[in-house]
């Protein structure tokens, strides 16, 4: 007979429960800001303290927490951790093959300016990245080329988990939006469209704070041009898009635009000061060597291959053809002692509900084989032979070790939490707030990137929660849903699983709790200014939002 999730066990009381279930993410909380443990140490203490915190609370048969455990650990290590092994093994590459230098010149070219660098590289192409794979790329990509043009460490990871919010909620060609959609019952174009008349707001404003926290205002205003570049330029596509193509399409056009427009300021304006960080002052701005365009264009062929080849990774008829076409994959439909053994309950579902639960090894249509690919064919452009190859990858490997601990262990974690109930006692702990409910509905979104790691799986988890708990208080249910999207993105500077791969792409391994110290404020900040805007759209300003009966003159235009 399955297990009956129980979202009150503790009195009947939603809130002492969530309070009891709550206490394995303030231990991960204070074990990474407070006592500053290492990533992989923090993440599997946190993991076996949520086994034993469900099985006392919710009185979950331990078979079933473990084996939710083990689902969570394999997700992690495929897909997710194989992204980071093989995004740090081309960077390697280029690094072996001497080329980093031709592609830092080449940034050079533009601006030596630090500010300059992280609009283009952080901003821009991590948006780009974003848009095209989602799902670690972007930060463990754009991570190591700061490295390579000389950040700090800790400023490079950072600031690439900083600059990754704006684009998260259509990141993986819109797979966030599809899976709130899936979840509510609602049109992808609708949800789109509403997540576009927030996120724009916040995109105008991210490469500011980027710069200022770099350089403060002081620094930040010697490049404003620049910084309003990107930002309205990324803000005036990504409201276009997403309001009149749908989910799937607005990182892609907004970063390329972006990138294009404050590429070509940049070849007619050059801030007065060149900023460097401080421990750089007093050093003399490196003057990089010219290269020849053919010497710049192999330099770069890892990233415009790669750039490539996530694109055609990313899109439905790829996905399809290999999924439905070639077939090769492996299937485990009913995850041994945990499908068909868990039951959800009211009010998550209308009626008592099977939890599924399968995995699917899908080699070939996971981002990471795309990278994978893309580092085999930069091994024959660049002439690295496979025996240097080879070291490499075994470098990399040796490297990446405790990060994939940290990967798997977090994973673990987000499945136990949704297969005993904990992330959805916690969601309507959320949803008794009745009249306030616009500005913590947001932190709902927050709160499940963090526990999962994911905007996608933040929108699955509480998609139709939003939706409930609007239409019971009398908002627009488009804006709660949009609201758990683009709350959620500030969530994901802070997810351990973010922390983890920004940390193997930038040497921080072992150094987790400093990250995440840095990321913590401006997370809490950020979010604070999607409440206020969520709020004023559900109370001041009603007719930003869309509707289902306003939406549809829309799309009849956009199809005709």
């Amino acid at each position: 007979m399955p297990w009956t999730q129980n979202y009150a066990a503790i009195g009947n009381s939603i809130g002492l429960t969530a309070l009891a279930v709550s206490l394995p993410i303030f231990y991960l909380f204070w074990a990474l800001a407070i006592k500053r443990m290492k990533g992989h140490i923090a993440g599997s203490t946190t993991l076996l303290f949520t086994i034993i915190d469900v099985i006392i609370v919710y009185k979950m048969p331990v078979g079933l927490a473990i084996s939710a455990s083990l689902l969570g650990i394999l997700n992690g290590l495929f897909p997710i951790a194989w992204i980071i092994v093989t995004a740090v093994f081309l960077y390697n590459l280029t690094v072996e093959a001497g080329q980093f230098d031709i592609i830092k010149s080449s940034i050079a070219s533009l601006s030596n300016d630090r500010r300059l660098q992280a609009l283009l590289i952080a901003f821009s192409f991590g948006a780009f990245l974003e848009g095209a794979a989602g799902f670690g790329t972007p930060v463990a990509i754009t991570g190591a080329i700061l490295i390579g043009l000389g950040f700090e460490p800790l400023y490079a990871a950072g600031l690439c988990l900083l600059a990754n919010t704006a684009p998260v909620a259509f990141g993986g060609i819109g797979a966030p939006i599809l899976a709130a959609a899936a979840a509510t019952g609602v049109s992808g174009n609708i949800i789109s469209a509403a997540v576009g008349r927030q996120l724009p707001f916040l995109s105008v404003f991210v490469p500011l704070y980027l710069i200022i926290v770099m350089a403060g205002w002081k620094g930040a205003k010697e490049v404003l041009p620049a910084i309003l570049t990107a930002g309205v330029t990324f803000a005036i596509a990504q409201w276009w898009s997403s309001n009149f193509l749908g989910p799937m399409l607005p990182d892609i056009i907004a970063s390329l635009f972006s990138l294009v427009c404050l590429a070509t300021l940049l070849k007619f304006w050059k801030p007065k000061n060149i900023w460097r960080f401080p421990n750089e002052k007093g050093e003399k701005v490196e003057q990089y060597k010219k290269y020849t365009g053919g010497q710049i264009l192999k330099a770069w062929s890892p990233f415009i291959v790669l750039t490539l080849i996530v694109a055609i990774w990313g899109t439905n008829s790829f996905k399809d053809y290999v999924g439905k076409t070639l077939k090769w994959f492996v299937m485990i439909p009913h995850w041994p002692g945990l499908d068909g053994f868990v039951m959800k309950a009211a009010p998550i579902v209308k009626k008592p509900t099977l939890y599924a639960a399968n995995y699917k090894f899908d080699f070939f249509a996971y981002a990471g084989t795309a990278i994978l690919i893309t580092a085999v064919i930069t091994m024959i452009i660049l002439r690295i032979s496979p025996a240097r190859s080879a070291k490499v990858a075994g470098t990399t490997l040796k490297t990446l070790i405790y990060p994939v601990i940290t990967i798997g262990s977090v994973l673990g974690f987000a499945y136990i939490a949704n297969y005993s109930g904990l992330s959805y006692t916690l969601g309507l702990l959320f949803a008794q707030t009745g009249h306030a409910f616009p500005f913590f509905s947001p932190m709902l979104g927050w709160l499940g990137v963090f526990l999962t790691g994911s905007d996608t799986s933040a929108n699955a988890l509480f998609g139709q929660l939003q939706n409930v708990s609007a239409q019971q208080i009398g908002i627009n249910p488009i804006l709660a849903i949009a609201a758990n999207s683009s709350g959620g993105v500030m969530g994901k500077m802070i997810s351990p699983q973010s922390i983890a791969v920004a940390a193997a792409a930038t040497g921080l391994v072992g150094r987790e709790s400093d990250l995440f110290r840095f990321t913590l404020k401006h997370s809490i900040f950020l979010l604070l200014l999607v409440c206020i805007m969520t709020y004023l759209q559900a109370y001041v300003f009603q007719g930003m939002m869309p509707t289902i009966a306003g939406i549809m003159p829309m799309i009849a235009s956009i199809l005709h």
